[in-house]
């Protein structure tokens, strides 16, 4: 058996057998992969902490395109411990991996995609908005499944200090010159738009701070799930959750539980 040393984000775990577990990682060489990770299960077990989901480490084991791939070992791991513990957090952190494996395939080498993820995950760690961090890489992947809308100009005439619309049809801006085109179109505020741009250029390897009001993130999910929803025909479940989440928040702003 050919062992290599590799990075990995775990990114979910599955029962298997009374004693074993397949771990998904996401590995720096070669993408997502599925593990078989012997004993696992046992108590006292080695490998039981570091293959908990949003665990990054240094692994060891044999690396398969095409079949299982076998987890021998593990040093140098952390638990995401806020991410983890923290429910919206999680939510939107358990959401981008389950985003990035429908987005690659296994076994497949990501070459940069690895280190944004991993700077997105150390961000939500540090504390920082989990939905920005998220919409980022959204953004991002987008072009994964074939869809590259124009975020910071409009499509026919090329402004960009207009009022602008978002339109699927015109896969992009369109500013209020032309929004006529598209009746269907998504009408945004001026903040929303240029967040919309700002995002698709940021690398969250050098990102600071983002700073977003309510108003305007509500704006970008709508932006956002819309794609997700209509062009790319993509409904995780995960995101599902972070949509009810989002509702439930609203639900108790408007109706604040009383003393």
């Amino acid at each position: 058996m050919n062992i290599q040393r590799f990075s990995g984000i775990v990114m979910f775990q599955r029962d298997y057998r009374e004693h074993d577990l397949l771990v998904k990682i996401l590995t720096e060489p070669s993408g997502p992969v599925m593990f078989l990770a012997r004993g696992a299960k046992r108590p006292r077990a080695k490998l039981a902490a570091a293959v908990q989901p949003l665990t990054l480490g240094q692994y060891q084991g044999s690396l398969h395109q095409n079949r299982l791939s076998y987890l021998t070992s593990a040093d140098h791991y952390r638990l995401l411990n806020h991410t983890t513990s923290d429910l919206l957090a999680n939510a939107y952190a358990t959401y981008l991996l389950a985003l990035v494996d429908v987005a690659f395939d296994d076994g497949q080498s990501i070459s940069g995609w690895y280190d944004q993820v991993k700077a997105a995950l150390k961000l939500i760690e540090s504390g920082r908005n989990p939905q920005i961090i998220v919409n980022v890489m959204e953004i991002r992947l987008l072009g994964r499944f074939g869809v590259a809308p124009v975020w910071d100009r409009c499509v026919i005439c090329g402004r960009s200090d207009l009022p602008m619309a978002f339109s699927e049809e015109y896969g992009g801006m369109l500013c209020s010159n032309h929004v006529i085109r598209d009746p269907r179109c998504l009408h945004l505020k001026q903040k929303t738009a240029a967040y919309l741009a700002l995002l698709s250029r940021i690398d969250l390897r050098r990102v600071g701070d983002v700073d977003v009001d309510e108003s305007t993130k509500a704006g970008l999910r709508r932006v956002i799930d819309t794609i997700y929803d209509d062009e790319v025909g993509l409904r995780l479940k995960s995101k599902r959750y972070i949509q009810q989440m989002h509702l439930w928040d609203k639900q108790l702003k408007l109706n604040p539980p009383k003393n």
